[in-house]
């Protein structure tokens, strides 16, 4: 029997202690290879696959803890490998880890079985953070599963003596006194056997429980109706120095008589008191409470998860049909939240929605839920509304708390929130729906001008539609080479020639035509595309410029405008010097232009990508200059090259009017720093008459030249080659042929 046992418990610790095992799923080597490099730790046997096929041929022969798997993969997708493995009932754990920024693939992820989806580029310590709480997840489980087990164990042990079982074991009289316990109450009580003995049974049970546990220690029954069980929350010793102050046992009882001497059944025994075991299951407790918490609560916030939100909201629901009420669910999105992120980092950002879900707790009434839906949205149930307007006035608490600043980082962050609300049964009649169209709301605050609440319509749902419509075919642009690029000229006016262009990109639309970046760039940036349309337009960019140096117009910079987003990307630098590299460019043709937003961001890195840059010969510029901060401590810090001055003060240049002092500061700044200086919106003679006096030599803008297709941009080259005519002529004309001409561009 001890040999028997003792095999038993050698095989869980064996079980306990063995190496986490990780598959990780992705057909890119290098997304691979940094993500075990990432993971990789003692105790960790982590193995690798491209492709769905190779990865369910891993799982088929391989226990795996947890499977980080791309969505896109060749062959089948990581979503069939996920359904193949919640059919065959595995207890492998899924993260989602894809470049797809798609919402409806994250709930298909996560509707599947996912425990979490990561959208790429993934953050190291939130990656990190994931799988470690995966992992422990799963070792939870296992514990929980291992401490079963060991309880079923414990009850074949019968034949130990009872002074080694790890139970509380005890016999109580007919009043309820403790006559026997062994000594396993003073290890887990910290009680002296005869400390107990005489004492009377509630003298060791919680005053919450000594109701239930009466059950229990005067049970009489000793058939199956006995109890058996039966969980009870125990008194520690007061003088004892172990914790907890109190314990969970389950008690397990049978009432003990005095047997007829006859063997007459018939005849009535005399109850001599009751006899029980109580098993200590304080760890199991926990372990399951843990475990039940974290299936339906965020780790971060202890809000109610999406899972918990939803049942919930399917009960309102099913309440509200009967009685005839409304039910409001309210989806808020922080405005700003990603500012948070980019400046200071995923902990001062975990902090700040710590302290707004705390404040949002105290917006919402007792019955209702506040959830959290991932990343900075929340979503709020309101219950029990008789009218559709009751829920304007959550919304408007939630904005008047936010009002008052945050402190991130020693600094104040006022937070602004957009909030959508849907009310059933008139927005929807089934929770997805609900939710569905309150964050179609939420977004069509975002579109108006945030920090504020929109009730759903339905013609928002055409918006939306539209939007979804949108992607997608942004999507085929990209597979399709539907994008084109434009050109405006940089000018010299003192050099009276053309010294540069600006790459502009332009979406040649099937349907709409020929579409400007304002109406899809952002949608690109949201939807994770930008960086498919920010290599085109390197490449394209590039490609070019080797075109026209072939043909002797050598002396020219290309400039390209980039995403704030790129940089945290880290294969930006390497995408950008290989295409220099690739069509043979020097370093100093190519000009990447930023916003200045992106230096008040401040993330940590970008000085060393932006020295990169430039130590390989690569310019720098910063856009639209003058409309933030334009702090003089980032133009010491930041190693730039050139600030273009915002059209927007150019504009203002009118005769008759005083130029702004602004105006004077930038062109100053730049003559104190060295800085090339370039002034953008130029439409007349006057703003280019002014900002040339002002110390300003380079223009582009509409007095010169509006963007226009490579082939025109080849022909105003050449036009302005030495042996071509060289006068320019400010003003509006057109060619003999009727093509339109740049304006101030030479004949």
């Amino acid at each position: 029997m001890n040999f028997f046992v003792q095999s038993k418990f050698n095989q869980t610790h064996e079980v306990v202690e063995q190496a986490e095992r990780i598959l990780i799923v992705d057909d890119e080597p290098r997304m691979r290879s940094s993500l075990r490099q990432l993971l990789e730790g003692p105790n960790r046997d982590i193995a690798e696959c491209g492709n769905g096929e190779d990865a369910i041929a891993v799982l088929k022969n391989n226990n795996m803890d947890l499977v980080l798997l791309d969505i896109h993969l060749p062959g089948i997708s990581g979503l069939d490998v996920m359904e193949w493995l919640v059919n065959f009932n595995t207890t492998t754990r899924v993260i989602m880890v894809s470049a797809d920024a798609n919402i409806d693939s994250a709930i298909r992820a996560l509707r599947g079985g996912a425990v979490e989806f990561i959208r790429k580029p993934y953050d190291l310590e939130e990656m990190q953070h994931k799988v470690d709480n995966a992992l422990l997840r799963s070792r939870l489980e296992r514990i929980n599963a291992l401490m079963t087990m060991r309880l079923e164990l414990s009850e074949r042990m019968h034949r130990f003596l009872v002074e080694s079982s790890p139970d509380i074991i005890y016999t109580l009289d007919t009043d309820g006194c403790f006559m026997f316990i062994n000594g396993r109450a003073e290890s887990l009580l910290g009680y002296s056997r005869d400390e107990l003995v005489g004492r009377h049974f509630t003298s060791i049970v919680s005053d919450e429980d000594i109701d239930i546990a009466r059950y229990a220690f005067t049970e009489r029954r000793r058939d199956t109706r006995a109890t058996t069980n039966m969980e009870v929350r125990l008194k520690c010793n007061g003088s004892h120095r172990f914790e907890p102050r109190q314990i969970v046992v389950v008690v397990s009882a049978m009432g003990v008589y005095e047997e007829n001497g006859d063997g007459d059944d018939s005849l009535e025994s005399r109850f001599l008191g009751t006899y029980g075991v109580a098993r200590d299951i304080t760890e199991r407790k926990k372990a399951e409470e843990t475990i039940s918490f974290q299936a339906l609560h965020d780790h971060l916030t202890h809000l109610p998860n999406r899972r918990l939100f939803k049942d919930r909201l399917e009960l309102s629901m099913s309440q509200a049909k009967r009685n005839g009420r409304l039910v409001g669910v309210m989806f808020i999105d922080l405005d700003r939240f990603k500012l948070v992120n980019d400046t200071h980092g995923h902990a001062e950002g975990d902090e700040l929605l710590i302290n707004v879900a705390h404040r949002l707790r105290n917006c919402v009434r007792g019955g209702d839920t506040l959830a959290r839906q991932g990343g900075d949205e929340f979503t709020v149930l309101l219950p029990d509304l008789y009218r559709p307007e009751d829920a304007s006035i959550i919304a408007g608490k939630v904005l008047d708390v936010l009002k008052a600043p945050f402190l991130v980082r020693g600094q104040e962050f006022r937070a602004t929130a957009s909030i959508g609300i849907a009310v059933y049964p008139s927005d929807g009649d089934s929770a997805d729906v609900l939710l569905k169209n309150a964050d179609i709301a939420m977004y069509k605050v975002k579109a108006t001008g945030k920090n504020n609440y929109l009730f759903f319509t339905p013609e928002m749902n055409a918006c939306y539609h539209e939007r979804i419509s949108l992607e997608n075919e942004l999507r085929q642009a990209i597979s399709n080479s539907e994008f084109e690029l434009y050109y405006q000229p940089k000018v010299s006016i003192c050099g009276d020639r053309v010294v540069g262009l600006e790459a502009l990109i332009r979406w040649r639309h099937p349907v709409h035509g020929l579409l400007n970046p304002a109406s899809f760039i952002d949608l690109a940036e949201e939807s994770g595309l930008i960086c498919d349309i920010t290599d085109w337009v390197l490449a394209e960019a590039c490609s070019q410029m080797a075109r026209w140096r072939e043909i002797g117009l050598d002396n020219l910079r290309i400039s390209v405008n980039v995403s704030p987003s790129e940089f945290t990307h880290s294969d930006f630098l390497e995408r950008i010097v290989c295409n220099i590299t690739k069509f043979r460019l020097p370093a100093d043709a190519m000009e990447i232009e930023i916003t200045e937003n992106l230096l008040l961001h401040d993330v940590p890195g970008i000085i060393d990508k932006m020295r990169y840059l430039r130590n390989h010969g690569v310019r720098i510029s910063i856009d639209d200059f003058g409309t933030r901060y334009s702090s003089l401590n980032y133009l010491r810090k930041f190693p730039v090259n050139t600030i273009k001055i915002d059209q927007s003060f150019v504009r203002d240049l009118t005769a008759g009017t005083t130029v702004s002092p602004i105006l004077h500061a930038i062109i100053g700044m730049a003559r104190g720093f060295g800085l090339h200086l370039v002034a953008e919106g130029v439409e007349t003679m006057f703003q280019m008459e002014t900002l040339n006096e002002l110390g300003c030599d380079e223009m582009q803008g509409y007095l010169f030249s509006k963007p226009i297709p490579p082939a025109e941009v080849k022909l105003m080259l050449m036009n302005s080659l030495p042996g071509f005519s060289s006068q320019w002529h400010y003003g509006t004309r057109s060619s003999t042929s009727g093509m339109a001409v740049p304006v101030g561009l030479p004949e």
